[in-house]
């Protein structure tokens, strides 16, 4: 059972004031709770334990998907195939950043792995800032939360530089080399989500630039913004699978610039391996006794309760529930129908004493740094709510 303290909410102004404009949904109910979860540092620590060996266990799926050429398995657009493999093969394309979706660990119930967004995970404003806000404004001590991720970002940008080695090594090899980050313009919360990782990157001593996504301009030498500035980096908040379907000459654009070294991509193009749901049949064949697995399969599973989703899809779409019988529980449409399904085993989300269900969302840079939960109903879909969360 989820246990919560009820705290005071922070104003819609004052959420503003420190960047937050999508407090309030299209219905016009508050995005954020009024409440946090209550976690103990066991269960904290349970959380980064699990999620440091999925991370691990994710790299081995990848070389394993990689050697054995199950790129089709898995839904990956062919015409991205070339640059999934040369980011792998180097460590400089380095993952920045990723949030693993979880069942479990609260009130004794196992942890079980959900999902991986580890192309384009957002709910980094909510965990990073809000949470700490959240704390202070109620005049609790805000050190009490499982949530290093600005620290744990900010580092994984020197990595670009360092890779392994210690990071302190950034300001000695670091030669002004620049990012520049993107998003769709228009949309406030990617946008929002984008500059913090900007800040971030600052922080680490990078030199750094904004440009809206249309602005973004590509030849064979490299990646420039609106006035013609080139980049040796590019972080993009917007999914691979998204430029090999809907922008096909970009992505050869891309693949040119990375081979001819001109530029390097953020998240590389291999984490669209890890964003693959297919990779969790990959990681139910690999480590078959793993207690994080629940048991996926490119089939409909025989005489369980079921998710039926499919290979890519965001925020619950195109989600259905599936008693033994292959019948309909509770099914969300969406615009990623086109997409392979797949198949895993149906598990129970931690519940209050209202009945809402609880998603934990742990983030990865490097290590695990970070919690946060969204609340709901069965599939958490746009509608469901960020909850922060407190140690006690």
């Amino acid at each position: 059972m989820i246990k919560l303290q009820k705290i005071n909410p922070i104003s819609d102004a004052i959420l503003e004031e420190i960047g937050f404009n999508w407090h309030t949904d299209s219905d016009n109910t508050k995005y954020v709770a009024d409440e946090l979860v209550i976690v103990t540092d066991k269960e904290a620590e349970a959380y980064y334990d699990a999620v440091n060996e999925l991370y691990d266990m994710y790299a081995t799926a990848a070389q394993y998907v990689i050697d054995n050429n199950l790129f089709f398995e898995l839904g990956i657009p062919f015409n991205l195939v070339e640059m999934i493999k040369k980011s792998w093969e180097n460590d400089v394309h380095w993952h920045l950043y990723g949030r693993f979706d979880l069942s479990g660990g609260i009130g004794g119930a196992p942890i079980k792995l959900i999902e991986f967004n580890a192309d384009t995970p957002t709910a980094l404003f909510e965990t990073v800032i809000l949470q700490w806000a959240l704390l202070k404004y109620n005049e609790m001590d805000e050190e009490r939360q499982f949530n290093t991720i600005y620290e744990a970002i900010t580092e994984n940008f020197r990595r670009l530089i360092t890779l392994f080695d210690d990071t302190e090594k950034f300001d000695s090899l670091y030669e002004g080399w620049k990012i520049l980050f993107s998003a769709v313009s228009g949309n406030v919360e990617e946008e929002q989500t984008v500059r913090l990782l900007q800040q971030m990157a600052s922080d680490a001593g990078f030199n750094t630039g904004f440009e809206p996504l249309g602005g973004v301009t590509f030849d064979g030498e490299g990646i420039y913004d609106s006035e013609e500035s080139p980049y040796e980096y590019w972080f993009k908040l917007f999914p691979w699978e998204d430029i090999a379907i809907e922008e096909p000459e970009l992505a050869t654009l891309l693949t040119n610039i990375m081979n001819n070294q001109k530029a390097i991509i953020l998240n590389p193009a291999y984490t669209l391996l890890f964003q693959s749901k297919g990779m969790m049949k990959i990681l139910c064949d690999l480590f078959p006794d793993s207690p994080y697995l629940l048991k996926t399969s490119f089939e409909p599973l025989q005489g369980v309760q079921q998710v039926e989703k499919r290979m890519f899809g965001r925020e619950g779409a195109n989600v259905r529930i599936v008693d033994a019988s292959l019948n309909t529980i509770e099914a969300n449409d969406g615009p990623y129908g086109n997409f392979k399904p797949i198949y895993q085993e149906y598990v129970e989300f931690p519940k209050d004493t209202k009945g809402n269900r609880y998603q934990a969302g742990v983030f990865f840079a490097y290590e695990a740094c970070g919690l946060g939960f969204r609340r709901g109903g069965k599939i958490l879909g746009n509608m469901s709510k960020f909850v922060g969360h407190v140690l006690q």
